[in-house]
């Protein structure tokens, strides 16, 4: 048997059933290409009878995509859906028909209405009506996991013997555990011998949360396609996501013995497109794609990455398409990774220097979720350089409203000596800051303005952060107070200090200044 596994991208197809993902038919040719690049073996681009719209994006794909995988087109099995299928991908270099019907009695009974020997009858029809259009042609067995497993092996059979060249097992609405599906896969396998002159198939949705591991097991079991959809989108709680069954092959491939024609350096950006153009967006802690995927922020892990990546990290960044992996800065992050990203900013302390910043970095750290570069830039200023304050804020008289213009009344230590001034503004913040610039005379630019609530409730203690920048200067001012008024002045004030600061010092910094 091959170690090959074909990889069925239906993105396009059962990805688009999810709700709210419906994609026109530009988008699904950008993302087909995409996926065309990406290397998966056969694309679905659609159910051609479901809709003009469908149909016409499936006609745009089949007749752009040029030496690449296989385009394929879902369809029923009445000959008006057939027809409309093979109209829709005929002019693909590659084209398939995929056709499709329900086997379990709870399908047959209640959707279908149909005997075990009509729906027999209609795949042999279906199947043998397609292969008279198209070489290639899939037959799938809706809700296969839940069949009667010897009238599945009879309607594999007639799927064959009507020209079937792959016949597909779903798992359609999550049901399987892992071991049934392999055995499920197996008994298909050593009933239907004759199945092995056509490629077996299989299609898991997530219901339970186990359609990349039963993929998995029906790949261990002799299947050599799966389908599924990038970042397990699709019905209900989706599809296998094709990511994580293609990593898997990779990353286990000594032990599986499997491969696949996917170049997998381009599966982030092809997530990202997805989530893009599906507007459904990734979870953080998604396996392969999310953004934690390859994030670190406990001391112990980061330590650990530090040293040798391959402690915490079973593939690299680099092979699904990211620069490298993070470390991300939070209450959980020890020494290493603070010493880490002193390191690579270029600072050395000595060990004394090292725990005073780590203790005023944990401190930050429970107030803040994520420490950023800027949040690190103001610490060390605070808590090494020691930066002298020549501006401090004493008083703040707001006047704001409806129906009165916003004026300012700021009193500012300018070292032991206080200095007062009045200015109007667009807002009260804006009026704040013009008061403030009359007093101390700066020309610096407002670059950003953020609030963040440090505490809970109606009184929350807020933090307001500004950076600034002047002649080319740049500077992080931040403030806390109940007030945010007076946070923002704090903050405009802060800001300021440091600017002078770097005037008076940047010039005369030695190599070793630098390097603390």
């Amino acid at each position: 048997m091959s170690n090959y596994v074909k990889i069925f991208d239906t993105t396009l197809r059962d990805g688009e059933q999810s709700p709210g993902a419906s994609m026109n038919k530009e988008e699904k040719l950008r993302l087909a290409r995409k996926l065309a690049k990406l290397g998966v073996d056969i694309i679905e681009a659609g159910f051609p009878a479901a809709s003009p719209g469908d149909f016409e994006a499936v006609r745009l794909i089949a007749g752009d995509l040029r030496g690449g995988p296989v385009v394929c087109g879902l369809s029923r099995t009445r000959p008006a859906d057939i027809e409309r299928c093979w109209q829709a991908v005929r002019e693909a270099e590659k084209p398939r028909i995929h056709v499709f019907l329900a086997t379990s009695d709870i399908h047959l009974q209640y959707k279908l209405q149909m005997t075990r020997q009509q729906v027999l009858d209609e795949i042999r029809s279906g199947v043998g009506h397609a292969r008279g259009l198209c070489e290639d042609v899939q037959w799938s067995a809706e809700d296969a996991s839940r069949s009667d497993p010897d009238f599945l092996c009879q309607c594999v059979r007639v799927a064959l013997e009507a020209g079937a060249t792959t016949i597909n097992i779903p798992d359609t609405v999550g049901y399987a555990l892992p071991h049934e599906f392999y055995e499920r896969i197996s008994y298909i396998r050593a009933n239907v011998p004759e199945v092995a002159r056509a490629t077996l198939s299989v299609h898991c949705h997530d219901d339970l949360g186990h359609a990349v591991a039963n993929s998995i097991a029906g790949v261990r079991a002799g299947a050599r396609q799966v389908e599924g959809c990038i970042n397990g989108i699709g019905e209900r709680a989706g599809n296998a996501a094709l990511e994580e069954v293609i990593m898997t092959l990779a990353t286990r491939q000594k032990e599986l013995g499997l491969i696949t024609g996917v170049n997998k350096a381009e599966i982030h950006s092809t997530s990202r497109l997805v989530t893009m153009i599906s507007g459904l967006p990734v979870q953080p802690n998604k396996a392969i794609v999310g953004a934690n995927a390859f994030a670190h922020e406990s001391g112990i892990h980061v330590d650990g990455v530090l040293k040798q990546p391959l402690t915490y990290e079973i593939m690299t960044p680099e092979e699904v398409g990211l620069a490298s992996n993070t470390v991300v800065l939070g209450k959980h992050s020890g020494r290493a990774a603070l010493r880490n990203w002193l390191s690579g900013n270029g600072y050395e302390l000595d060990r004394q220097q090292c725990e005073s910043l780590f203790e005023a970095f944990k401190r930050l750290a429970d107030k803040k979720k994520e420490i950023e570069n800027d949040d690190l830039e103001a610490l060390i200023a605070d808590e090494i350089l020691r930066i002298p304050l020549r501006w401090k804020l004493d008083y703040l008289n707001v006047m704001a409203g409806t129906e009165v213009e916003p004026v300012a009344t700021v009193r500012v230590f300018d070292g032991d000596s206080l200095r007062r001034e009045a200015a109007f503004g667009v807002g009260p913040v804006d009026a704040v800051y013009n008061a403030i610039r009359k007093i101390t005379g700066t020309q610096a630019k407002l670059m950003r303005y953020g609030v963040a609530s440090i505490t809970g409730g109606v009184d929350a203690q807020g933090e307001v952060t500004v950076k600034l920048q002047e002649n080319g200067n740049e500077a992080l001012g931040k403030g806390a107070d109940s007030d945010i008024l007076v946070a923002s002045a704090k903050a405009f004030l802060n800001g300021i200090n440091r600017l002078e600061y770097n005037k008076t010092q940047k010039m005369e910094l030695t190599p070793g200044e630098r390097q603390l």
